[in-house]
């Protein structure tokens, strides 16, 4: 799971590669940072003489960070259980977008500018990543999106690498669209088009691009307004959508890529208030997924 090498720049060139294992695996850029920042805290506690013993750091650090993320998930449910409404992912934006400083805390890189925007971080596919336990989706990431053997990922689960596989197999079932599908041709165009319509505030021609039966969640965490359930139905969703707008006079909304697809950023009195990802399939919207809870904006404060 890492090269071999227990010098100090090997070490340390392991860290992006953690945060993106951990964000697909806890959906929180957040969870993720600290998940590494754990990860790293073991390895310097052991002995010299023991960190010297480990032929591969990055092995290590990622069996390490792979297990706390674990336990992080079996955690996660009973927290989402109290959590206000209903719970997303964290959105990540793309770092050549919005003028954002790549400079984070501690001299770090932004752990958001860290993250690869592919098709294993796109909102859906993470939302689907939600439905599985956390053994399948530790199975699941480890191997089908970064292609390590199951004989290493029976180390992270302690499990036998068959079981493993069996887990990795069940994930599967769960995703009813292989993440590596291309994105839907005029997916940006249809988000521009949902813009142009939403700052007009036309209903009809909200209804007109969204799906009859096109599903929106939004994710407030009770420090935002937003639904408590998902809405459902076109002409629901652009009649919440207008609402949205004119509950927010001088409302502006910026095309930005959201997890590396087309999205929009409703800014308000220069204040990022929604990040909103899209699924388009012929033409029309499918779903909706609306971030408005402010800590989950942080990595888009430079984003307008």
């Amino acid at each position: 799971m890492g090269t071999v090498g227990t010098g100090p720049d090997e070490v340390a060139g392991e860290r992006r590669q953690l945060l993106n294992v951990a964000y697909r695996l806890l959906g929180s850029i957040t969870e993720a940072e600290d998940a590494v920042q754990d990860a790293y805290a073991r390895w310097y506690g052991l002995s010299r003489s023991r960190r010297e013993e480990i032929l591969s750091p990055g092995a290590w650090l990622t069996t390490v960070t792979s297990r706390i993320c674990l336990d992080v998930l079996g955690s996660a449910r009973a927290r989402r259980e109290r959590y206000v409404g209903m719970w997303l992912p964290e959105p990540v934006p793309d770092r050549a977008e919005g003028g954002r400083s790549s400079a984070g805390p501690a001299g770090h890189a932004d752990p958001a500018d860290q993250i690869v925007l592919d098709d294993s971080v796109t909102m859906a596919f993470l939302v689907v990543l939600e439905s599985m336990t956390p053994a399948e989706r530790v199975a699941f990431v480890l191997h089908d999106v970064f292609r390590y053997p199951f004989a290493e990922i029976a180390l992270v689960l302690g499990r036998t690498p068959p079981a493993c596989k069996q887990l990795a197999a069940s994930a599967r079932r769960r995703v009813s669209v292989p993440y590596t599908r291309v994105a839907a041709t005029g997916r940006a165009e249809v988000v521009r088009r949902v813009k142009t319509a939403w700052e007009a505030k036309d209903i009809a021609a909200l209804v007109g691009l969204l799906d009859p039966a096109a599903v929106m969640t939004a994710d407030g965490g009770g420090a935002a307004g937003a639904a408590l359930r998902p809405v459902e139905g076109g002409p629901r969703i652009a009649q919440y959508m207008a609402v949205f707008a004119d509950r927010a006079p001088g409302l502006e909304l910026l095309e930005r890529s959201v997890n590396g697809a087309p999205g929009l950023v409703a800014v308000h009195a220069g204040v990022v208030m929604t990040v909103a990802s899209f699924d388009v399939e012929d033409g029309r919207v499918t779903r909706i997924w609306a971030v408005r809870n402010p800590e989950k904006l942080r990595p888009w404060a430079s984003a307008s």
